[in-house]
């Protein structure tokens, strides 16, 4: 009988005789599932790895290659990235499969975490306020510009402000980004301020736009588009607009409107959220009593159809406004399928909305809900957590306090550390 060495190297021996074709085909589709599979099986032996390509040092510009549904995953109890207890690892977790990885960064004693793009991490460098994309798994990372280029062309409204509160305006900012044939444009936008910039890696300063972003929310960055979506006037009209970033030495052209949605179609608030990697979701009300949810695909709206879905299958949407995200209950079994976690309209708690029955409920029980912090987290504490930057990248969950539903708390959201070059973060 083959002991299992030998059989772990006939497996082996085998696998290295596959044609290149093949191999390459086999990678192609895990990579267009998870980047980490891509990787695993790239390891299996030297003539699979030399027939397909490495993501190090494409991991940024490729978009390919970006961790696209990959969250860090914030800890609780202040434990902030980068805290001495961490010893510089973070945790990440994919949305669809639940694999759960530490992944060493050792940048994060003097860099803070802004926000995620494609599961890229956005960091400010803490002594010039740079700006940069990191990579989790491979290590690349792509500088932009600092902040500080920003100070002398803001709101005149900042100038009579220190230069340490003025950058605490920028620091709270929207990310999004295009990635087409190796040129990377990324755009922040400042709600705060009602101002867009946009820089490349070759820039020295970002450029700001000469149209006002009055959106006051997130652009959702998605296959190399922006999207944004508004409400305007009492009537309750939705806009939904695209955003096309320049290509370098290029302009940014102001919002193009794309689709409009009258009440009797989506009732505001309106979220646009991605599902399935590619599949851009819009939310909303579909009565002004704000008791049910709808779910159209964008791509319907845009031509004119206006069809909800009658199911998003295994998927659970999680709003905190302004941002959004999506997981799958297949692997992340706390998680109902078919759902939208949400802030109960009405009632003001953490609950989940069926779409196939209509029902709400509440997304988790009362203990994990609104028990006093330290005390048990469902992992609905910690994904929710994820679209609340300013908690998420402080190592604090999100939570409803017991003595008052209404208000969602994280704790005191000042920076444990170096809260001179992190404020407003």
């Amino acid at each position: 009988m083959a002991t299992p060495s030998v059989t772990s190297n006939v497996m082996i021996s085998t696998a290295s005789t596959l044609p290149g074709d093949l191999v390459r085909l086999v990678a192609s589709r895990l990579l267009a599932g998870d980047l980490l599979d891509y990787v695993r099986f790239r390891a299996v032996c030297a003539p699979w790895r030399s027939a397909t390509a490495s993501p190090r040092g494409r991991g940024i510009v490729d978009p390919s290659f970006h961790p696209r549904r990959w969250m860090m995953l914030p800890e609780g109890d202040g434990l902030y990235p980068g805290h001495p207890k961490l010893h510089d690892y973070i945790r990440l977790l994919n949305l669809d499969t639940g694999s759960l990885v530490r992944v060493q960064v050792l940048m994060l004693k003097d860099h803070c975490i802004l926000d995620s793009l494609d599961g890229l991490l956005v960091l400010q460098r803490d002594h010039d306020t740079a700006i940069l994309l990191l990579h989790p798994f491979t290590g690349d990372i792509l500088e932009l510009p600092p902040l500080s280029t920003l100070v002398p062309v803001m709101d005149e409204g900042l100038s009579t402000l220190s230069v340490k509160k003025q950058l605490s305006f920028l620091r709270s900012v929207f990310t999004a980004g295009t990635f087409v044939d190796g040129a990377v444009t990324v755009m922040l936008a400042f709600p705060r301020l009602f101002n867009v910039a946009f820089a490349t890696p070759h820039d020295q300063r970002w450029t700001v736009s000469t149209w006002e972003y009055e959106f006051g929310r997130p652009a959702l960055s998605s296959r190399g588009k922006i999207y944004v979506a508004d409400t305007v006037g009492s009537d309750h009209t939705s806009k939904i607009y695209q955003i096309d970033t320049p290509l370098p030495n290029g302009v940014l052209q102001p919002p193009k409107l794309i689709t409009t949605l009258t009440e009797d179609v989506l009732w505001s608030p309106v979220y646009l959220v991605e599902c399935d990697d590619s599949e851009v979701l819009v939310v909303g009300h579909n009565d002004r009593y704000l008791s049910k949810i709808v779910v159209y695909k964008l791509a319907d709206l845009i031509m004119g159809r206006y069809v909800p879905v009658s199911s998003i299958g295994d998927k659970a949407i999680f709003i905190l406004a302004p941002r959004t995200l999506c997981a799958s209950s297949k692997a992340l079994h706390t998680i109902t399928g078919d759902t939208v976690v949400y802030t109960h309209p009405m009632k003001q708690y953490l609950a989940q909305y069926h779409l196939t029955s209509g029902m709400w409920s509440p997304a988790m029980d009362e203990c994990s809900l609104r028990g006093l912090a330290p005390g048990p987290s469902s992992l609905i504490h910690h994904i929710i957590t994820c679209c609340s930057r300013e908690r998420w990248n402080k190592g604090l969950l999100l939570r409803w306090r017991k003595d008052d539903a209404r208000q969602p708390s994280g704790g005191y959201l000042r920076w444990a550390v170096k809260g001179d070059h992190r404020r407003g973060a």
